[in-house]
């Protein structure tokens, strides 16, 4: 009911009247089933324009931050990300990131849509960046398609370091379903979840007309963090390395 209420009497509304949304494609998202949106990621305004414009709920998953705050402000923020569809999501060890893979395989299999970004922050310069391979696993493991999303302009409406929107026309753009049932079985094969990751971010990359990075974008981040502070341009190797393998399921970030 909540869902419900933003989407079509609170929120939804207003972003319509100031953005003017526009989706093409639509009628690639499966009716019912599970399946796994991935999207490029340019702004926090991405999880609020594509539930807003497709029929079916999409459920994205979250920093467990914003449902754990204290405070009047942080059960607002619980009751708000909870009505946007967005569940918490605990990535602070390994364990955690294999529950958060869990947990994504179970609502598949409950036939949820799910929104995944496979950057796993949102882009600090507008380019594509590398996906994680907790896209792939979650795939294997659940057996269903991938419909790759892209966002346009969202960044120019809803600037990094913002507090406020900027009026802006926003498009949405879904690509056809991506099949990887040639792959069943092989789940945890790191080659082939590399190989899987590349083939739905250059779906991305050809979807939305971005320029491809290989690289992290949290790894992209500390560089330009590192520049803006002066320091040397490169990470030490054992940075690199834990900042290559953190993170293996993306989520919503609104910092």
């Amino acid at each position: 009911m909540l869902y419900w209420l933003m989407k079509h009497v609170f929120l939804g509304p207003l972003l319509k009247l100031f953005f003017r949304p526009s989706i093409e494609g639509e009628e690639n998202v499966p009716a019912t089933g599970g399946a796994l949106l991935a999207s490029n990621h340019l702004a926090v305004a991405d999880s609020f324009f594509l539930p807003l414009m497709l029929k079916r709920r999409v459920t994205f998953p979250a920093k467990l931050e914003y449902f754990t705050q204290p405070g009047i402000k942080g059960r607002f923020k619980k009751w708000f990300f909870t009505g946007m569809g967005q569940i918490p999501i605990d990535r602070s060890g390994g364990a955690a990131a294999q529950a958060a893979l869990d947990t994504g395989v179970r609502l598949l299999g409950e036939g949820h849509l799910l929104g995944i970004y496979p950057e796993g922050t949102r882009s600090p310069d507008g380019r594509l960046y590398k996906g994680k391979t907790g896209l792939a696993r979650m795939v294997l493991e659940s057996r269903v398609p991938v419909v790759p999303v892209a966002m346009f302009d969202t960044d120019k409406a809803n600037p990094i370091g913002s507090k406020m929107w900027r009026p802006r026309k926003i498009r949405i753009k879904i690509g056809k379903p991506m099949d990887f049932s040639r792959y069943e079985g092989l789940s945890g094969d790191r080659f082939v979840e590399r190989s899987i990751t590349d083939e739905i971010m250059y779906a991305l990359m050809e979807l939305s007309g971005q320029e491809y990075v290989d690289m992290y974008a949290a790894k992209a981040k500390e560089l330009l963090a590192a520049q803006d502070a002066g320091e040397p341009a490169a990470l030490p190797t054992q940075q690199r390395h834990a900042a290559d393998d953190a993170d293996r399921i993306p989520e919503t970030e609104a910092g």
